[in-house]
C-alpha cells in the first residue's frame, strides 16, 4: 500500500517547483528544498524496486522515466531544428539524456528542467552498486557524496566533470531515500536524529548566509548550503514520516489532487517551464511589470491551468509506461464486486407474497391440502465478496 504522507510530500514538492519557477522567490527554496526531497523519495522507491526485482528494476525504472521525455522531444526538437538548432548526433541525447541534450537559444530555457532527468538517469544506473555498498557500509557510503561536494567547493577537486558535481549535490538525498526504505531513519531515536538534523541545518544556513549567490539566498546557487540544508529537512520530514496520512483522503478534492499529481508528476515537471517562458513576455502587453503581484499570481494560475490541459492530453503516457490502464484523470474510485452487488436490483418477491402469504404460510396451506413438503435444509451460507488492490512502485 502507498504511504499517503509520502504522496502528499511529493505533491507539495511539485507545486513548490512550479510556483518557484514562475515567481522566482528565493525564500521558497529555503522553506521547502523540493528537488532534494524528490530525489530522496525516488531513492526510496528505487531501493524498493531493487528488492522486488533485482537488477531488472533499472530497466523498469527507465521504461517509466523516458516515454514522457520522448513526447516532449517529439514536440520541441523539430521546432528547435527549424529555428536554428544544428542537426548532429547529439540530438539523439533527447532519447537517452545521459548528458545534456542540445537546445537553441529559446529551447535551452524552456526545457531547462531536463537536468533533473539527467541526474535521475545517472542515479538509477548507479543504484544497484550503490545499494549494495550502502547495506555493507552505510555511513561511509552516505558520507561520500558530501565529501565529494566539499572537495569541489573548497577547490581540492578542480574542474570536475558535471556528473561528479551532481552526484555530490543530490546523491546524498538519494542515499537518504535508501536509508528511509531500509528503516534506518525510523530506527534512529529522536535524541540522535534531531541533533544530527540540527547540526546539518545550522551548517547549511551558515554557509548560505555567508556565501550568497547571484540571486541572494536562493539555494540553487549555493551547492554546499543546498546539500546540507536539504539533508536536515529530509531527516525530519522523511525520517520522521508517519506510516500514513489517511486524513488526506477524507477531503475528496485533496485526495484526488494528490493522486493526480503523483501519477502525473513527470508530465507536470517537464511541461511547466515552457509555459513559464511563454507567458513571461505577455505580462508587459497588459501593462504589468514582471514583479507586479497581480500579474505574477495570474501567471501562476495560468501556468497551472495550461499544465493541466497538457496533462489531460499526454499524461496518459505515464500510465502506459507503468503498464497501467490509461486514464485521462487518474484516481477515479474503483468499484469493487461488493459495490456492484449492493447496487444490483432486488430479486422479485416470492410467489404468494403478493397475496399476503409468507413462504412458511404457503407451506402450511400445502400441508393442509395433503401435499408433502420437503424438510428445510438450514440457511444458506452468505457469500463474501472480496476485492484485491495492487500497488505499483
Amino acid at each position: 500500500m502507498r504511504n499517503r504522507y509520502l504522496d502528499l510530500l511529493r505533491f507539495l514538492a511539485i507545486l513548490r517547483v512550479v510556483t518557484y519557477h514562475v515567481t522566482g522567490y528565493a525564500t521558497l527554496t529555503l522553506v521547502f528544498p523540493a528537488m532534494a526531497v524528490m530525489f530522496a523519495l525516488a531513492g526510496s522507491l528505487m531501493a524498493a524496486s531493487l528488492d522486488r526485482s533485482g537488477a531488472p528494476a533499472v530497466g523498469r525504472r527507465l521504461r517509466r522515466l523516458l516515454p514522457s521525455l520522448w513526447v516532449l522531444a517529439a514536440v520541441f526538437v523539430p521546432v528547435m531544428l527549424l529555428t536554428g538548432l544544428p542537426f548532429s548526433p547529439k540530438v539523439l541525447l533527447w532519447l537517452f539524456p545521459i548528458s545534456d541534450p542540445p537546445a537553441n537559444y529559446w529551447g535551452g530555457l524552456a526545457l531547462s528542467p531536463i537536468w533533473y532527468l539527467r541526474d535521475y538517469l545517472w542515479f538509477v544506473l548507479a543504484s544497484p552498486v550503490a545499494l549494495w555498498l550502502f547495506r555493507r557500509a552505510p555511513l561511509p557510503t552516505l558520507a561520500a557524496p558530501y565529501a565529494l561536494l566539499a572537495a569541489i567547493e573548497f577547490g581540492i577537486l578542480l574542474n570536475p566533470p558535471l556528473v561528479l558535481r551532481e552526484f555530490g549535490l543530490y546523491f546524498g538525498a538519494w542515499l537518504l531515500g535508501f536509508a528511509h526504505h531500509d528503516g534506518l531513519l525510523r530506527r534512529m531515536r529522536n535524541r540522535v536524529l534531531l541533533p544530527v538534523a540540527a547540526v546539518f541545518g545550522a551548517a547549511g544556513l551558515a554557509w548560505i548566509v555567508t556565501h550568497p549567490g547571484p540571486r541572494g539566498y536562493d539555494i540553487n546557487d549555493i551547492p554546499l548550503g543546498n546539500a546540507l540544508w536539504a539533508t536536515a529537512f529530509i531527516l525530519v520530514a522523511i525520517g520522521r514520516a508517519p506510516s500514513g496520512a489517511a486524513w488526506v483522503d477524507r477531503v475528496p478534492a485533496l485526495g484526488r489532487a494528490v493522486t493526480v499529481v503523483n501519477r502525473r508528476a513527470l508530465t507536470v515537471y517537464l511541461w511547466h517551464m515552457p509555459f513559464v517562458v511563454a507567458l513571461t513576455p505577455l505580462v508587459g502587453l497588459v501593462g504589468w511589470t514582471p514583479r507586479d503581484p497581480v500579474g505574477l499570481w495570474l501567471r501562476v494560475g495560468l501556468v497551472f491551468v495550461l499544465v493541466g490541459v497538457v496533462t489531460l492530453l499526454v499524461g496518459w503516457v505515464e500510465d502506459v509506461a507503468a503498464r497501467r490502464t490509461p486514464e485521462m484523470v487518474p484516481g477515479k474510485p474503483r468499484r469493487t464486486p461488493a459495490d456492484r452487488a449492493a447496487d444490483a436490483p432486488a430479486s422479485p418477491a416470492p410467489a404468494g407474497a403478493a397475496d399476503g402469504l409468507t413462504p412458511a404460510g404457503a407451506a402450511d396451506d400445502l400441508v393442509r391440502a395433503g401435499a408433502r413438503v420437503p424438510a428445510p435444509r438450514g440457511p444458506a451460507e452468505p457469500s463474501v465478496a472480496r476485492s484485491t488492490t495492487r500497488s505499483t512502485d
